[in-house]
């Protein structure tokens, strides 16, 4: 179990290396543009496409998939963030300004993603592919899930112990 200091120094860590990234301006000057004007559908469209590109790449070479199973990472990637995209979408022109709502719309997409991957790996490819980050992700998404259904969850090592007298 990940202890308050080490979650605190994590914060920390992301917080410095963030405003680190800032100074050197390793950031584009279009995000900070005053006039900046949001991206056209077409340039949205274009970066899904390099996404799926480079993570279905990075999954091929990570874990050596066949063909099929190439073509199913892509088919995945391509409805499911395509889906994603449009939940958004929606959400956005609602004016929905609560944060949870949209995360709660990403853990559901991403939570399809990775059942659909869990149906075509194999044991091995399946294993390599939790140690790489997706079990951590997991964990955070059923922890957020838990907290939105009001789940408190357990602290670790407390349940089989009793009291003594």
């Amino acid at each position: 179990m990940v202890t308050y200091k080490v979650m605190n120094f994590i914060v920390k860590s992301a917080i410095i290396s963030a405003s680190a990234l800032l100074f050197l301006g390793i950031f584009p000057a279009r995000l900070f543009a005053q006039d900046q004007q949001p991206m056209t559908p077409e340039e949205i469209e274009k970066k899904r496409l390099e996404y799926i590109d480079k993570e279905k790449e990075r999954l091929v070479s990570m874990l050596d998939l066949e063909y099929y199973q190439e073509f199913w990472v892509d088919s995945t990637l391509t409805h499911d963030l395509a889906a994603l995209q449009d939940e958004l979408a929606v959400l956005r022109e609602s004016k929905v300004s609560n944060y949870d709502m949209y995360i709660a719309v990403q853990d559901k997409w991403y939570q399809r993603i990775y059942d659909s991957y869990h149906r075509f790996f194999t044991p091995e490819q399946w294993a390599k592919y939790l140690k790489s980050g997706a079990e951590k992700e997991q964990a955070l998404r059923d922890k957020r899930r838990d907290k939105a259904a009001g789940i408190k969850p357990e602290k670790p090592g407390k349940k089989n112990k009793k009291k003594k007298k």
